[in-house]
C-alpha cells in the first residue's frame, strides 16, 4: 500500500497517476494563492483556503509515511530526516501560513509565510530540480564565497562605523550599508562623507563586483558539467 502511495506522490516511472496527482496539486497551490491577490477576504475564499489546507496536510502526511522509500533507507531515521529536509520545511511553513490566515494567528508573520505556498509549486518543475542539484554539487565553493562575503561585510561595517560615527548611528546601520555596497546596490540613504570613508566605500564596491560574479561563474560551470553529463548518458 505504501509503495503504491509512493509511486503516485513521488512519480515513480512518471506514471499517469503521478501526472494526475501532480496537476491536481498544482491547481490546489494556484488556488491557495488567490486569497493573497485581494485585500478583503471574500467568504468563498475561506472555503478555498480550508480545501487547500486539507490538501496540503494530506500531501504532507503521504510524503512522510513514504519517506523511507524516497530516501532509500528502511529505517526509522528516514522519517526524522524527512522532517528536516528543506522542501519538507517549506511544506510545513505553507501549512502554518494557511492555518494562521484562517484562525488569525500571528497575522504579520502569516503574510510573510504565505510566500511558501508559491514555492511549493517548484517541486514539480524538472528545471528547478536540476538547479537545486547544481547548487548542491556547488555547495562547498558557494559556502566559501558566502563566508568571504560575510567576513568582508563585517570588516567593512566595523571600519566605517569607527571612521564615520556621525553618519552611522548604530553598528546595524554600518552592516546595512556594507551589505548594499558589497552587492553594488547603493540605495543612497546612508553614505560616508569623509575622504577616508569614501575610500572604504570604493574598495567595498570593487570587491562587491568580484563577490557577486564568483557565484555566477561557479553555478554556470556546474550547469555546463550537468548538461555534458546528461548528453553523455543519452
Amino acid at each position: 500500500m505504501r509503495k503504491q502511495i509512493f509511486n503516485v506522490v513521488h512519480g515513480y516511472q512518471n506514471s499517469l497517476s503521478f501526472k494526475i496527482y501532480k496537476y491536481c496539486m498544482i491547481m490546489v497551490i494556484v488556488a491557495s494563492v488567490l486569497s493573497l491577490a485581494v485585500k478583503e477576504k471574500l467568504s468563498f475564499l475561506v472555503y478555498v483556503d480550508i480545501f487547500c489546507l486539507t490538501a496540503f496536510i494530506i500531501d504532507y502526511i503521504l510524503r512522510w509515511i513514504t519517506a523511507d522509500y524516497k530516501l532509500k533507507k528502511k529505517h526509522w531515521t528516514s522519517f526524522v530526516r524527512f522532517l528536516l529536509r528543506p522542501i519538507s520545511i517549506v511544506d510545513m511553513m505553507s501549512i502554518f501560513a494557511l492555518l494562521s490566515s484562517l484562525f488569525g494567528w500571528f497575522s504579520g508573520i502569516a503574510q510573510v509565510l504565505a510566500v511558501f505556498r508559491i514555492i511549493r509549486i517548484f517541486r514539480y518543475s524538472k528545471s528547478v530540480d536540476m538547479i537545486l542539484q547544481i547548487l548542491k554539487r556547488s555547495k562547498k565553493p558557494l559556502i566559501a564565497v558566502g563566508s568571504l562575503a560575510v567576513g568582508y561585510i563585517t570588516v567593512s561595517a566595523i571600519m566605517i562605523f569607527n571612521i564615520e560615527p556621525q553618519s552611522f548611528d548604530t553598528i546595524f546601520d554600518a552592516i546595512y550599508w556594507a551589505t548594499v555596497s558589497l552587492t553594488t546596490v547603493g540605495y543612497g540613504d546612508i553614505y560616508p562623507v569623509t575622504t577616508l570613508g569614501r575610500v572604504v566605500a570604493m574598495m567595498s564596491s570593487f570587491f562587491g563586483i568580484a563577490v557577486v560574479a564568483l557565484p555566477a561563474g561557479i553555478v554556470t560551470a556546474e550547469y555546463l558539467n550537468n548538461l555534458k553529463e546528461n548528453y553523455e548518458r543519452k
